[in-house]
């Protein structure tokens, strides 16, 4: 039987965005689909947005929530499908194919599916691959340890069995780190899918509150990995952070 494939939205006053993203995912020629919705009471509108769009998402909810990690979280433990993947408000899935071709595939042991995301601005111009504008290439094999010096596979491009991922910590902006890893470490298989995934908008919250967001990362860096490690990998984070930001100086800051 083909595994079925929970979409998650969550937003919060997402103004034009949302639309676009669940067009993404209802073109998609994969039938196995459940759509999902998660909005934190938003007052732009997008309550009636859903309701207008209720015979095609399998699920939605509008009401306040404890934040983004919080949201996330009601949409996992909604979900029902076989694998679950976030695409937030401004998101979209790559091209009508995207979900055909990664489910081809994937096997019955494969618990994780990854590859790549474009990164889009707010006109949807492509800025380049995900991994090609940070200091961290996307790896040939990911496993846990792969993000001991930081994420390097966008959360979009990022798909889970929905058996083993865990919820999402609260209160930390990088909460979406140690979630790859919980899902990592109890991935029977990962497979590298070759594919562009998404578009990623560029920004998001721990973009504009990058300071917190990095010293989330540094404790959950420190907790999976433990600290005298965490020192050195931080000490060569540092240092190639260095060394990215003089490669593209006079280039297009993200």
């Amino acid at each position: 039987m083909s595994p079925v494939v929970s979409v998650i939205t969550v937003c919060y006053n997402p103004g034009n965005l949302l639309l676009g993203t669940m067009r993404s995912v209802w073109a998609q020629t994969y039938p196995h689909v459940e759509y999902l919705v998660i909005d934190g009471g938003s007052t732009d509108g997008t309550p009636s947005l859903l309701a207008a769009h209720a015979d095609r998402i399998d699920y939605w909810v509008s009401e306040p929530d404890g934040g983004l990690y919080a949201a996330m979280n009601k949409g996992l433990a909604a979900a029902t499908g076989d694998y679950v993947w976030f695409m937030n408000a401004g998101d979209r899935i790559f091209s009508p194919t995207t979900t055909t071709e990664m489910l081809a595939k994937a096997g019955p042991q494969t618990d994780v599916l990854y590859g790549e995301v474009m990164l889009v601005d707010e006109a949807r111009t492509h800025l380049g691959p995900f991994s090609e504008t940070r200091p961290m290439r996307l790896p040939e094999r990911l496993d846990w340890k792969s993000l001991r010096r930081g994420m390097v596979v966008c959360h979009q491009g990022f798909v889970a069995r929905r058996r083993i991922a865990p919820p999402y910590q609260l209160h930390n902006l990088a909460a979406d780190i140690d979630w790859v890893i919980e899902c990592l470490k109890h991935s029977r298989e990962t497979v590298h899918t070759r594919l562009v995934l998404a578009e990623y908008l560029a920004g998001g919250v721990s973009k504009q509150r990058h300071r917190q967001s990095l010293l989330g990362r540094y404790r959950i860096l420190r907790k999976q990995y433990g600290w005298l490690p965490n020192l050195v990998n931080h000490a060569h984070i540092v240092v190639r952070a260095g060394v990215h930001r003089l490669r593209r100086r006079g280039k297009v800051r993200y």
